[in-house]
C-alpha cells in the first residue's frame, strides 16, 4: 500500500481529474495507473510530474522504445520495482523484444561493475574523453 493511499478518480477534485483525463487520453488507456494516483495527494507535484513525462517521454531525438529502455536501465540500476514493471511492459508494446532486454541488462550490468571500478581506483579521465569547448 502506498504511504498515502491513492486518490482514485471518483474522489479526485477537478485539478486531479484534468491530470487524469489527460493521462489516459496521451496513454489511449481506461484507467490511471497507481504512480499517478499516488502522486495526486499534491497536486502540484502530480501535474508537473506528468507535464515533464509526457514531454520527455514523446518522440523526440531518440525513437520512443529507446527512450523505454534507457528508463528501464535506470529504474534497474536504481532497483525501483514499480518502474521496472511499468516500463518493461510499455518497451514491450513500442517492440522490445526478449534479446532486447537481456541485452539491455548486460550492459546496466557491465556498466555498473565497471563505474564501481572506476570509482575504487579513482581513475583520472583520459584527456581524449574531456569536454572540447
Amino acid at each position: 500500500m502506498s504511504t498515502l493511499g491513492f486518490i482514485e478518480y471518483e474522489q479526485a477534485n477537478a485539478e486531479v481529474r484534468a491530470v487524469y483525463d489527460d493521462i489516459k487520453a496521451t496513454r489511449k488507456i481506461d484507467k490511471v495507473t497507481n504512480f499517478w494516483k499516488a502522486l495526486a495527494h499534491d497536486p502540484v507535484r502530480l501535474k508537473r510530474t506528468w507535464e515533464d513525462t509526457k514531454g520527455i517521454m514523446a518522440a523526440g531525438a531518440l525513437d520512443p522504445l529507446v527512450k523505454e529502455l534507457l528508463y528501464v536501465a535506470v529504474s534497474v540500476s536504481n532497483q525501483c520495482d514499480y518502474c521496472i514493471a511499468a516500463h518493461t511492459a510499455s518497451a514491450r508494446k513500442k517492440g522490445m523484444t526478449e534479446a532486447m532486454f537481456n541485452e539491455m541488462l548486460a550492459i546496466v550490468g557491465l556498466a555498473n561493475s565497471n563505474n564501481r571500478l572506476v570509482a575504487g581506483l579513482q581513475v583520472e579521465i583520459d584527456e581524449q574523453f574531456k569536454a572540447i569547448g
